[in-house]
Parts: structure tokens; sequence; C-alpha cells
């Protein structure tokens, strides 16, 4: 009972859901990537929110795109009996695995409005610090403040006894 009041229950709910975590992650990990490539400054952070859209956009197809795989991946390491923390933690580690491959790329590229052959070649130098970042941040902020918002709006829906009749 409490994961199904934790995670969405259709596609509107689905919609917000993917919402909350994608907008906390994109506006936490890539300042956060950035500040560790270049430092800080405020010139950089303003480029950083002026590539945010596009990011975040990014983020949503990947998603769309990675999440049957990022499941029969998760399934290939969770049990029959798996408990609900374990299968959110589980998932979530294959999730952000299968996106960061690609936004280790791909975000760099959107980054600096250019595309060179440079993320690709110092990937394996970039890669694990990446797939880090993201996996505290999607595991231990963006999803647990998603599926709060989840179980909020499903406390709101519970219909009692007394209201039936």
């Amino acid at each position: 009972m409490e994961f199904q009041q934790r995670l969405p229950q259709n596609l509107k709910e689905t919609v917000l859901f993917m919402a909350i975590i994608s907008l906390i992650s994109v506006n936490l990990i890539a300042p956060v990537i950035t500040v560790l490539e270049v430092g800080f400054s405020l010139s950089h952070w303003e480029m950083v929110f002026h590539q945010l859209p596009l990011l975040w956009i990014s983020v949503i197809i990947l998603v769309v795109l990675t999440q049957q795989p990022a499941n029969k991946l998760a399934s290939y390491f969770l049990g029959e009996n798996a408990s609900f923390r374990s299968a959110m933690l589980i998932t979530a580690m294959c999730n952000v695995f299968l996106m960061s491959l690609v936004l280790t790329i791909l975000g760099t590229w959107i980054g600096t409005s250019s595309v060179t052959l440079d993320p690709i070649i110092h990937f394996f130098a970039k890669w694990p610090r990446n797939y880090t970042i993201a996996l505290v941040v999607e595991a231990f902020i963006a999803q647990p403040i998603a599926r709060s918002a989840m179980a909020w709006l499903h406390r709101g829906q519970v219909t009692t006894p007394s209201q039936l009749s």
C-alpha cells in the first residue's frame, strides 16, 4: 500500500512526477558539474542558467527513452520479493546509469554550445563523477521529494467510508 501512495497512478500524475524530478535534477546536477569543471563565477552560472531549458527537454526525452530498458535492468538485480525502498533505489541507479552515459556527452555539448570530441575523449574520466552526482541528487533529493508529493496528492484523494454514504 505504501508504494502505491508514493508513486504516480495515472498519466497526469506521471507527468507531474517526471516534472518534479527532472526540474530538481537539472537545476542541481548541471550547476554542480559545471562548478567542478570550470569553477564558480556568476558568468558560469549565467551560462548554465541559459542552457537549462534545452538540457531539461533533453532529460525528459531521455527519461522516456530509457525508462523501459532501465526497468528491465533493475528487474535483473531485484528479486521477486524486493522491498519498496530497495526497488526504488535499484531502479534509480539503473535510470541514472543509462541517462548519465548519454548526458555525460550530450550535456557537455549543450552546456558548451558546441559539438566536439572532447566529452567522448574524456568520457571515462568524467562519467564516474557525473554518475555519482546524478545518483545522489536523484536518489536522495529529487525522487524522495517527488514521491512525497505523490503521497501528499493521494492523501487528499483517500475516500473514507463516511464519504461513500
